[in-house]
């Protein structure tokens, strides 16, 4: 079966991320990966308001996009994760039955849609996140607005 042209590259930008974030974050396989990807996603998008979850949406690849809305009840959103530790063990629960570093897996995560997603878009996100999460990305992505004003 030959896939139409826009879903071989929604595979394509799916595997270069997965691969990416195997390779940066030390993980076992694209599997593993997967999970670590959706896992962080999903925390992030529960802490966005609405409307920043579906900007941020709009920067992902089209299969990615997906992982990212399922399950969503945005009428739930934004939780009111105030503390890193409470972001962090979201996450921890998230990826059961794995054993992978929370910490570790978010600042993984943020660095890939750092790469990957408009540098504007990202520090609108950041924006939106309590000082002890801002820490968790790149210093470039928290400096973004900053460096832009200089």
């Amino acid at each position: 079966m030959t896939l139409p042209a826009t879903l071989s590259h929604a595979v394509q930008q799916t595997q270069i991320w997965l691969k990416e974030l195997r390779d940066n974050g030390d993980l076992g396989d694209e599997a593993t990966a997967y999970s670590v990807l959706r896992a962080v996603l999903h925390q992030l998008r529960d802490r966005l308001t609405p409307e920043e979850a579906t900007d941020l949406a709009a920067q992902l690849p089209l299969i990615i996009r997906g992982a990212y809305f399922e399950g969503w009840q945005p009428r739930h959103t934004p939780e009111k994760v105030r503390t890193k530790e409470e972001f962090l063990d979201g996450i921890a629960t998230k990826l059961r039955p794995h054993s992978i570093d929370a910490e570790a897996a978010a600042r993984d995560v943020f660095a890939l849609l750092s790469h990957h997603c408009d540098q504007g878009e990202i520090a609108d996100v950041i924006a939106q996140l309590p000082h002890e999460l801002k820490a968790l990305w790149p210093e470039t992505a928290q400096t973004f607005h900053a460096r832009l004003k200089q």
